[in-house]
């Protein structure tokens, strides 16, 4: 069995053409990648790491991983965000980036402890066990190597404002993006990460001002969250 939602790879392969226009559907993606991106790196400097990016959809942080002089390697299961992400490599000239269509625990049984990092963004709230992914996340870092994943906090601020307000009524997302079912409450996140033998060094909350239109990392785990852990050396 596949750890995969077939709706959630439809949904997001309908929208693939769109992923790479920053006004589009995805213009939130584009606005958070800057944040992120240095927050990554002020854990694991990215120049010459060999880094992989879990659920890569068309490829934003990918490229941006290995534009800091990473060896990046981006995956996903639906098809045509990946052809997207290609294509946009070769557009773009983006060296040390690869892409490949295949399931994190296929990979994690191939590649074991291969990457000094590994990234998860924006994906955990969009599989059946998120937990599996945790783990295969966990088998693909080299010992003392870094996992960075972030998700969706489930509580009534949660629902109010990353459905509710980002879906049907700032209209920033697509209505139906997000099921809040599959939100994840950091200790919950957290216990999956000390079962996949992971060390939770830092978590940092992701909040937006729809008065500025800008995005902020702060305390506020609230609503979106990312969490750093370690593979003990």
């Amino acid at each position: 069995m596949i750890n995969a939602d077939p709706q959630e790879l439809a949904k997001f392969g309908d929208l693939a053409h769109r992923w790479w226009d920053v006004e589009s559907e995805f213009k939130p993606l584009h606005q958070i990648n800057p944040l992120r991106l240095d927050w990554i790196a002020s854990y694991c400097p990215l120049a010459g790491k060999t880094v992989l990016d879990v659920g890569c959809g068309g490829g934003i942080l990918t490229d941006s991983l290995a534009r800091r002089g990473a060896n990046a390697l981006g995956i996903d299961l639906s098809t045509k965000p990946l052809r997207v992400a290609q294509l946009h490599a070769m557009e773009a000239g983006t060296e040390n980036v690869e892409y490949r269509e295949i399931a994190v625990e296929a990979l994690a049984a191939e590649r074991p402890a291969s990457f000094d990092a590994v990234t998860c963004m924006e994906m955990l709230e969009h599989v059946p066990d998120p937990g599996s992914v945790v783990q295969a996340c966990a088998d693909l870092v080299k010992p003392g190597g870094w996992v960075f994943l972030s998700t969706l906090n489930r509580n009534a601020k949660s629902f109010a404002l990353a459905i509710v307000g980002a879906e049907y009524i700032l209209k920033m997302l697509p209505a139906g993006t997000h099921e809040y079912a599959r939100f994840l409450r950091p200790s919950e996140l957290a216990q999956f990460c000390r079962n996949a033998g992971l060390e939770l060094q830092a978590s940092r909350g992701l909040t937006y001002n729809p008065l500025t239109q800008r995005y902020s990392l702060g305390s506020d785990t609230d609503v979106n969250y990312l969490l750093a852990c370690r593979k003990p050396a």
